[in-house]
């Protein structure tokens, strides 16, 4: 991971209306009061185009996680759990917490300190071997639905496109962006995906699967960061990663690697379609890395 501490961008990274500031400043407080034990070790800003959370390395070995917004706190108490659970029965390797924050020093909400994972995320067009990774990330998706589900959380994205929140939010991006894409295309592809039928039964997935939430060394998956939004449902989402990564000889071996019938890859890239159509707009004008990743998406699923 690249690592920055500009402070004086650090209102150019607010996303959000009702942002909570942070700064390594917070952070060295937050651990001199609850975790005196870290307190001397080295704060720096970790860059990222994650929305949810704002990430800092302490030291060599650790990492703090704040939520950025009050409204992710839910995400932030899963990740605090769960991939504790998980971990074991997965190929690689996932951000276990290591101590629990509580909110204090002008910061309201709780947070995490986890164990730094080495790494680095890998660059969508710049993958060194993109069919082994594609196979790594099949293995990784198979071994999470293998996973018992009985008593998971719910997975907020593992419910049918057609749910009436997912779709009106989507038409509304479609309508916004009629000078960025073709949205007869756009609105073809979703009408289309949302008329198929559903996969019986619920499994456990990721719900993000995306560049910024995978680390590579060597070419190879090495880690998946960010189970904020893991749990239990449809985990057709988890084919975003066919559209937000992998050029297209590799998105087929990750297609047959997962034996994903047709009707299921529709819905995968309508929903990888959908997440770029509703973050475009939206952040705009705060995360290019995220808008260009978007755009990046938008041209794949539309091509």
């Amino acid at each position: 991971m690249a690592l920055t501490d500009p402070l004086s961008q650090y209102v150019a990274m607010r996303m959000h209306a009702d942002e909570i500031d942070t700064d390594p400043g917070l952070v060295r407080r937050l651990l001199a009061a609850q975790f005196p034990r870290w307190a001397d070790l080295a704060v720096e800003r970790v860059e990222s185009a994650g929305t949810d959370n704002a990430m800092y390395r302490v030291g060599t070995e650790l990492a703090v996680r704040l939520p950025r917004i009050p409204r992710t706190v839910d995400y932030l108490r899963r990740e605090q759990h769960w991939p504790t659970v998980l971990a074991p029965q997965l190929p690689v390797e996932v951000p276990v917490p290591v101590a629990l924050g509580e909110p204090g020093d002008g910061f309201p909400l709780p947070w995490t300190v986890l164990r730094w994972i080495p790494g680095s995320n890998p660059v969508v067009g710049r993958l060194a071997d993109p069919e082994a990774l594609a196979l790594d990330l099949a293995e990784f998706v198979q071994a999470l639905r293998k996973i018992d589900p009985t008593g998971g959380p719910e997975q907020q994205r593992g419910v049918p496109l057609s749910t009436p929140g997912r779709d009106s939010a989507t038409r509304e991006a479609i309508a916004q962006l009629h000078d960025d894409i073709d949205t007869s295309r756009a609105l073809a592809i979703w009408d289309r995906a949302i008329a198929l039928p559903e996969p019986p039964g619920v499994f456990w997935s990721h719900g993000d699967l995306a560049p910024g939430n995978v680390l590579v060394r060597d070419g190879r998956l090495s880690a998946v960061i960010d189970f904020g939004g893991a749990g239990v449902g449809d985990p057709t989402v988890d084919l975003v990663i066919a559209w937000n990564l992998l050029p297209p000889n590799a998105r087929q071996v990750f297609r047959t690697a997962l034996d994903v019938d047709d009707d299921t890859w529709e819905r995968g890239r309508a929903w990888a379609m959908s997440i770029a159509l509703i973050q475009l707009p939206y952040y705009r004008d705060t995360n290019p890395g995220l808008v260009a990743l978007s755009r990046h998406v938008l041209a794949e699923v539309l091509a």
